[in-house]
């Protein structure tokens, strides 16, 4: 959704109507509503999990408890932020300006926010989760609003980029698919709240199996270019059992060595339909992705897509438009 094609004048209105509806009613203002408000919006519906990703000029936001009585989704908002700084106020608690991190309010509780810099916009992904499904009681979860809560190590980083996939590539997950992205998003959510709470073994068994299923996958995809990588070594980082990491994966439907061979594959197949990677020799790309054995190589990715992975770089450059086609020789 965007507000592009509408006259400045309207643009502000629109977008200020827009946001309570999708997020809850509130009051919106911008320096820059004279000169137009140029704004769009993706959501994803996950159930009762929403992810909806922003674009939009700096503005000021508040939220009152006339706007509460109005309406009261009984969510609460987090926020990975990205562009340009925010902060955000709540129950006598401030986040300070956040960028590239995470930030939690509840629209239950009046709020106030704003984006300061007037030359960006901000790109914030903003996670709508329901109070009562998140497994933590709301009085410790109110420790957490309105501060900044770090999305650059550990499960934060995990949280952030995984909500950031959800938008780009969750329009593609049919309803079921997306049901239980929505579930996973929960548990995830939950875990890291927790973690920040010290209540991590607090919460339920299926909370903390998916929250420890996001790390090794987020393991696993950084290094899926060691060649030696396996089970005992997966397990071993994580402090769990061989048999405790093959238990988690049941739940995927996919063996521990059949993800680790479907993801190398994957990055081969974008690496050989990637352009600006065409002199860069096939046996290269596999090493890098773990494959030591280009006989080994071939047969896999034959088996996979149905191609030979120099059949597949051609016809990659063959479909390129002409004029790409002819920059590229030129380089």
């Amino acid at each position: 959704m965007s507000n592009e094609g509408l006259p400045a004048n309207e643009q502000l209105p629109f977008w200020a109507d827009l946001l309570s509806r999708e997020l809850a009613p509130l009051t919106l203002s911008s320096a820059m509503a004279t000169v137009g408000f140029p704004a769009r919006v993706s959501v994803l519906d996950l159930g009762s999990v929403r992810v909806a990703a922003f674009n939009s000029p700096p503005a000021h936001l508040r939220r009152t408890w006339a706007d509460i009585r109005r309406a009261d989704p009984g969510t609460y908002q987090l926020a990975f932020v990205s562009g340009t700084p925010l902060w955000i106020s709540q129950r006598r608690q401030d986040s300070g300006l956040v960028f590239g991190d995470l930030v939690l309010w509840d629209v239950s509780h009046p709020f106030e926010g704003a984006v300061p810099d007037q030359g960006r916009h901000v790109q914030p992904v903003i996670m709508q989760l329901p109070r009562e499904e998140l497994p933590l009681p709301p009085d410790k979860v109110h420790r957490l609003l309105a501060q900044p809560l770090s999305a650059r190590t550990g499960m934060g980083a995990i949280l952030a980029r995984f909500m950031t996939a959800l938008d780009v590539y969750g329009p593609d997950c049919d309803r079921r698919d997306l049901s239980r992205l929505g579930a996973v998003a929960l548990d995830l959510a939950g875990a890291y709240l927790a973690q920040h709470l010290g209540a991590y073994d607090d919460l339920p068994a299926e909370t903390r199996q998916q929250a420890m299923l996001a790390r090794v996958n987020a393991f696993i995809d950084h290094n899926l270019g060691d060649p030696d990588l396996g089970p005992a070594d997966i397990a071993a980082y994580h402090h769990i059992s061989v048999r405790s990491l093959h238990t988690l994966f049941r739940q995927q439907g996919e063996t521990v060595a059949a993800s680790i061979r479907r993801r190398r594959l994957e990055r081969c197949h974008a690496d050989l339909t990637n352009p600006r990677l065409r002199r860069r020799s096939i046996s290269a790309i596999a090493a890098r992705w773990g494959f030591l054995r280009p006989a080994d190589f071939s047969r896999a990715f034959r088996a996979a897509y149905g191609v030979a992975p120099r059949e597949l770089r051609r016809a990659a450059l063959r479909s390129l438009p002409d004029t790409q086609r002819a920059a590229l020789s030129d380089k």
